[in-house]
């Protein structure tokens, strides 16, 4: 595999990939993050170039010091041809096999060689999926994206100085002090890996909340380094109240108006939610969300 570390090489990828969206969309938010300060750290693989098959985002060697830190250890891919990914997929020197580690795209086909490569590397897997929600602006994007990401500090937050809809509730940016909230209400969270990584993602990408009565969140979003919004979360007490949406409308304004791409994902079976995303303009991609969770057999959870 080749490392594109030249800004120019960089932008023509993206620019390629975006031709192949939905299935390139996890990549392609990575690489745009990676394009606008790059604040996770990542690297760029791909089997040729320009011609290439095959493209693999990941963490720089020295973020993944924690073998079983797994929200760190992710690996996103794209390929034109996935049954021919198991051998590019099975080097060690590609995929650190003896760490506890995520690798995640949105092709299905891609599973057949992470399967093959796992075993080869004597390697636990478990697959989850769910439905990838993306907009018609998304679908339609084009390499024509010029925009700069600066901080989340730089760019300021949408809306402000504006009052709330609601008496006693207004939108805000979700903040890192916030973290610890948002880790304990976060159902694939609540340990100290995932608090951390809460951290850096609050501190390096737009999120949004609700303040409520008592000046603290009670609803919320964040951005993941793949562009992909989620951890979303409604205090109990506070639901049916349309605070959620009212939040989700100003949000994706704000990603729209920077030209910040955003998709998300919600099971199947979580119809609320569905409907709810719907009515805020999310389509359902032909493709669906894919993530592999790879466990070492030392590292495999009992």
């Amino acid at each position: 595999m080749i490392l594109l570390n030249n800004s120019e090489q960089l932008l023509a990828l993206l620019k390629s990939l975006a031709r192949s969206i939905p299935e390139s969309l996890k990549v392609y938010g990575s690489l745009f993050h990676i394009n606008h300060g790059n604040p996770f750290n990542m690297e760029v693989l791909v089997d040729s170039w320009p011609k290439y098959q095959m493209v693999i985002t990941r963490p720089q060697k020295q973020e993944m010091t924690d073998d079983m830190d797994s929200y760190t250890n992710v690996y996103r891919i794209f390929s034109k041809d996935p049954q021919k990914s198991q051998e590019v997929l099975k080097n060690s020197e590609i995929i650190n096999w003896k760490q506890k580690l995520q690798i995640q795209g949105f092709q299905e086909s891609l599973g057949e060689g992470i399967r093959a490569a796992a075993f080869s590397n004597s390697v636990k897997v478990e697959h989850s999926r769910a439905l990838l929600l993306i907009t018609e602006d998304v679908l339609k994007l084009h390499a024509t994206n010029k925009s700069k990401l600066g901080s989340w500090a730089e760019t300021g937050h949408p809306d402000d100085e504006l009052e709330s809809e609601t008496p006693n509730f207004k939108y805000a940016q979700l903040n890192v002090s916030y973290s610890g909230l948002v880790n304990d209400n976060w159902k694939l969270g609540m340990n100290k890996r995932s608090l951390r990584y809460i951290k850096r993602c609050l501190g390096a990408l737009p999120a949004a909340c609700m303040l409520g009565p008592e000046g603290v969140p009670v609803s919320w979003v964040t951005m993941d380094p793949s562009c992909e919004i989620g951890m979303g979360y409604s205090v109990e007490k506070y639901r049916r109240r349309g605070n959620a949406t009212r939040m989700m409308v100003r949000y994706m304004k704000y990603l729209c108006q920077k030209n910040i791409p955003f998709y998300g994902s919600v099971l199947e079976e979580n119809q609320g939610v569905i409907r709810k995303t719907s009515a805020l303009g999310f389509l359902e991609a032909s493709c669906q969300w894919h993530q592999w969770t790879c466990y070492p057999q030392n590292l495999v959870p009992l």
